[in-house]
């Protein structure tokens, strides 16, 4: 049960990582399979455009075909989900995207869904995925907080900005709960969830979630 389960940074923030590494607490157990939280060196400073994306896929996929000997699963910590059908054309450990895994948390807590996008480009590649799972109609719509990664660090002007995003979700789109569409914005669940009064669905905790219950049900 010790086996680790990687969290897969693809950009190359050691600030996003912290982030990321500080919202696996709660789901930290001694009796658990290790969760590490890694940076890909070698990635774009933030996966924000198809070129990005697709460069990040194969990242990724190098370093769990370098690490599947101790992996009890691996997560792909970018809302593009990058590598993770390669990753699941792998025998052995788990893939969870965690896209796919927000989406899905977030159906569980409400009838629609908003998103929380950082960059107006990246909304095209969601409704991809949303399109590609069968579930548009649980969307709300997509609200970008026109930051860049590298920008989430300004944590203040972040926050305004992404609460501003959720009450528009809520209000305007008939959002009743709230996807962060980038891990980068980790640190801000629970302040966001207090100023909008919805759930609030952080991706890679969704995903990290679902991959601790299917080991431990041996799924």
């Amino acid at each position: 049960m010790r086996q680790t389960l990687y969290v897969i940074n693809p950009n190359s923030s050691e600030a996003v990582t912290a982030g990321i590494d500080a919202a696996m607490a709660p789901l930290r157990r001694p009796d658990g399979p290790r969760i590490e939280c890694v940076t890909l060196a070698d990635g774009p400073p933030g996966v924000q455009s198809q070129h990005d994306v697709d460069r990040a896929a194969l990242s990724v996929q190098r370093f769990a075909q370098e690490h599947r000997g101790d992996a009890a699963g691996f997560v792909t910590a970018c809302f593009s989900d990058p590598g993770l059908h390669m990753l699941r054309e792998m025998k052995g450990p788990l893939s969870f995207g965690i896209s796919e895994c927000a989406a899905l948390t977030a159906m569980t807590l409400g009838q629609r869904f908003g998103v929380i996008a950082i960059l107006q480009g990246s909304i095209g590649r969601h409704w991809r995925s949303w399109g590609a799972m069968g579930i548009t109609q649980r969307v709300a719509g997509e609200v970008a907080i026109g930051r860049a990664v590298t920008e989430l660090s300004d944590q203040a002007a972040t926050l305004a900005s992404m609460i501003d995003a959720g009450r528009r979700l809520r209000d305007e789109h008939g959002a009743n709960v709230l996807v962060m569409g980038c891990a980068g914005m980790a640190p801000f669940r629970v302040p966001l969830q207090d100023a909008t009064g919805l759930p609030v669905v952080e991706p890679t905790q969704a995903a990290v979630s679902m991959a601790l219950g299917r080991i431990q049900l041996g799924w």
